[in-house]
């Protein structure tokens, strides 16, 4: 496997494939860069190097105990851009990726990135809050925390079998591989690690990382996000933003990148190529 050790000596794991510009992605809560498998594809096809990367204490990269925040994030990836020497790189992130896209770039991006995405992405804030009034209260995350101490691999099953793709949704049609993947990823990676990780997409607030961002910024989001609703994430980010671009898409859920790949990637492609 393909690994570089940071300087806490956690391991992190990464697929490296193809030449040309780099497009780098960042996956979701709690799986790993396997998410990323059809982008990844389409995208080493039309000339790109692809690069991703399992999260500490996700997928195949150390369990860890500490270090399970978005600082320690940011500056994993950039130990990894140092590494494999990325340098005019497109960064996609989705959903917590988005946030650790959004504090990479602001903190080490510059002269190393010349575009970023965030698509179904957590900032600016998740939590509700006086400054936050529309965002999601803490028994949510409480939740969240509670179901997957009393049992990960159940929990594991309910997330993608109800929301995160909108399966739960009249009409939709239920691909059982998806959620049997999405189950895969989860449990593979480390239940002190993926437990921490929900304070940290749920609470950290990316305001001041939106503002410092200078490099142009697509962002992606599903009207029927049921994970991270659309309203205060979204177009709060846009505003933000030095030279942001939103893009909604009407029905699609969290989970769009998998269940609306066809659409997704040749949108990525052309704000890439433009």
């Amino acid at each position: 496997m393909s690994t570089i050790r940071t300087k806490d000596g956690t391991e992190i794991f990464y697929k490296d494939w193809g030449t040309g510009q780099p497009v780098v992605f960042h996956h979701g809560w709690p799986l790993s860069s396997d998410d990323w498998d059809a982008q990844m594809l389409f995208f080493v096809e039309k000339g790109y190097r692809v690069v991703a990367h399992d999260r500490r204490g996700h997928g195949r990269s150390s369990q860890t105990a500490t270090g399970n925040d978005m600082d320690t994030y940011a500056a994993d990836v950039a130990e990894l851009a140092a590494a494999l020497d990325l340098r005019d790189a497109v960064h996609i992130g989705h959903s917590t990726g988005g946030g650790e896209v959004a504090r990479y770039v602001a903190r080490y991006g510059r002269g190393r990135v010349a575009k970023a995405v965030l698509v179904s992405a957590v900032p600016p804030v998740m939590l509700k809050s006086e400054k936050n009034p529309g965002g999601l209260p803490l028994e949510v995350f409480d939740g969240f925390r509670a179901a997957l101490a009393a049992n990960r691999a159940q929990f594991y099953r309910d997330v993608p079998e109800g929301p995160f793709y909108g399966f739960n949704r009249p009409g939709a049609k239920v691909s059982q591989g998806v959620i049997g993947n999405w189950w895969r990823q989860g449990m593979i990676g480390g239940a002190k690690a993926q437990y921490d990780c929900i304070k940290a997409f749920s609470e950290t607030d990316f305001t001041e990382d939106l503002k410092a961002i200078d490099v142009p910024v697509l962002v992606l989001h599903g009207d029927d996000d049921q994970i991270v609703p659309f309203a205060d994430s979204a177009p709060l980010s846009v505003k933000l933003l030095k030279q942001g671009t939103l893009k909604v898409y009407k029905g699609f859920p969290h989970g769009m990148l998998t269940t609306h790949a066809d659409v997704l990637n040749p949108d990525l492609l052309a704000f890439i190529k433009g």
